[in-house]
């Protein structure tokens, strides 16, 4: 049985796929009246709308029992769901599926897992994905990656689908980063063009924005040709180009507007802001996070952040 905590649109479209593939799913949400929506209508109007939901799924309130569970929610919340189903845990195999840093430990989804439930084996789910084109059965690559490559064979070919590729990684830390700081770049890149900047302007912040996550991922022991991969360098190409990331729409109207609604799931505010204290502490140059972070904070405008960047003393590429 695997099951899924989380019934957004993400964990709702993971359910679809797999149930499509065969899996039994039961997709939790602590909802009650959420998950007798989704039970009796078949679809997740709330999250994933015109969306036909596999018999195979079930959906529930009450915590299930599974030997895998894929971990759904946004990193945020991540520390305090574990800590508190943490008996019910035990030793199972938990892939996060969400991408970020916890703002209180500085800690990616796999260090909260160990944080939180020793005896667990942490793992991850990550790349350029949108849960409607998954859900929609279109072709989708991810990567899967655990500390250990049997396990991480193990879970490639348990959770593979005909429309879900799946790659392998030992490299945890690289794999978690580049899915995190991909989305403070695609902030900045959403500002960008919400600003009126040009796409000249985009293209140079995505490659710099790279650099930057390259730097800050191989300082934390990640591989650098981890980052050239899906979680990286692939993800990093959809959420800077698509109003369907939550992370470039959100900076889309910031930049436009001056200011925009958060929600939980816009990940990249947190990290910008997690990633911008450990930088500084550890005396790395991260021009763009740092910037996207003090934009947020109110700090600075956006025309101060395009000035600062701007004028920064020429170098070698």
């Amino acid at each position: 049985m695997i099951a899924i905590l989380g019934a957004g649109a993400f964990g709702t479209a993971l359910a679809v796929a797999l149930a499509r593939a065969g899996h039994p799913v039961q997709l939790w949400t602590r909802d009650a009246a959420h998950a007798k929506d989704i039970e009796t209508g078949r679809e997740n109007t709330r999250r994933l709308p015109g969306i036909r939901l596999p018999d195979a799924i079930t959906a529930t309130a009450d915590f299930p029992a599974a030997e895998t569970y894929l971990l759904a929610i946004p990193t945020q919340s991540l520390a305090e769901l574990l800590a508190l189903h943490r008996p019910d845990l035990g030793s199972s195999n938990l892939v996060a599926c969400c991408k970020g840093v916890d703002l209180s430990t500085g800690l990616g989804p796999s260090g909260v897992i160990r944080a939180n439930v020793p005896s667990a084996t942490p793992a991850l789910l990550s790349g350029p994905s949108f849960a409607v084109d998954i859900a929609a059965g279109l072709p989708t690559a991810l990567t899967i990656a655990a500390a250990d490559d049997r396990t991480a064979a193990r879970l490639q070919t348990r959770l593979s689908t005909p429309t879900l590729r799946l790659y392998r990684s030992t490299d945890l830390t690289g794999i978690e980063l580049g899915g995190a700081l991909k989305n403070v770049i695609a902030i900045a890149c959403g500002i960008t063009i919400g600003a009126g900047l040009g796409e000249s302007a985009r293209a140079a912040l995505m490659t710099r924005g790279y650099a930057e996550m390259l730097r800050f991922a191989t300082a934390r022991g990640a591989r650098a040709e981890t980052l050239a991969g899906l979680s990286g360098l692939g993800d990093l190409a959809l959420t800077c180009t698509s109003e369907k990331s939550r992370n470039f729409a959100f900076g889309l109207r910031l930049g436009a507007e001056g200011s925009a609604q958060t929600t939980a799931t816009t990940e990249g505010i947190a990290t910008a802001r997690a990633v911008a204290s450990i930088a500084e502490s550890k005396g790395l140059d991260m021009p763009v996070t740092q910037m996207v972070a003090a934009v947020l904070d109110g700090r600075v405008t956006v025309a101060e952040a395009t000035d600062h960047l701007l004028a920064r003393p020429l170098r070698p590429e």
